[in-house]
């Protein structure tokens, strides 16, 4: 049986994936590039009679913030969970950065979380809490929470929450010694 919610085009039977998208980390995205733009218009078209020093650091200070916000925001407009026999693997934004990768031995058990918020973790992005456990959150809305063996959680929002909470159990069922297949 396959177990890819996404039909025969599932790069193999063994691998499970979803995602989730945050579309208003868009907004934020045109708002770090409008940022960069300003910082360059402001080096190409200031006149030099001006004094250099806040001139260097108005644009220096917007091309810096530009970056940072863009950077910043791309990188969590999306996050894709991949489930294989052996392990999970979290990758955020286009580039896949940052990665992290928790092998299924590494994991006690996992659980089903309907209400995952930024506002609980401290914003959107990768988080980290030390009453909670480390997190990626990239919108509101469902998510899967794993309990790890040393005693910590990972928590990640993504689509059909409850399916992949289903995949991760029957590969960590199938994984444990006397399991039934």
């Amino acid at each position: 049986m396959r177990e890819h919610p996404h039909g025969d085009d599932a790069p193999h039977p063994d691998v499970w994936t979803c995602r989730a998208t945050n579309h208003f980390q868009w907004l934020l995205a045109l708002f770090g590039a409008a940022c960069l733009a300003l910082g360059v218009k402001l080096a190409v078209d200031s006149p030099r009679t001006f004094d250099t020093g806040p001139l260097v650091m108005s644009v220096v200070g917007c091309i810096a913030a530009g970056l940072l916000i863009l950077f910043g925001t791309v990188a969590f407009v999306n996050v894709a969970l991949r489930i294989d026999k052996e392990s999970l693997e979290v990758r955020c934004g286009h580039m896949g950065v940052p990665r992290r990768r928790i092998p299924l031995s590494h994991v006690a058990g996992a659980d089903f979380a309907p209400h995952v918020t930024p506002r609980h973790w401290g914003g959107w992005g990768y988080r980290w809490r030390p009453e909670k456990g480390t997190a990626v959150v990239v919108r509101r809305g469902e998510g899967v929470v794993l309990r790890l063996w040393d005693g910590h959680t990972f928590t990640v929002t993504v689509d059909d929450a409850e399916a992949a909470v289903r995949v991760i159990r029957d590969r960590l069922g199938a994984a444990r010694p006397g399991a039934a297949h």
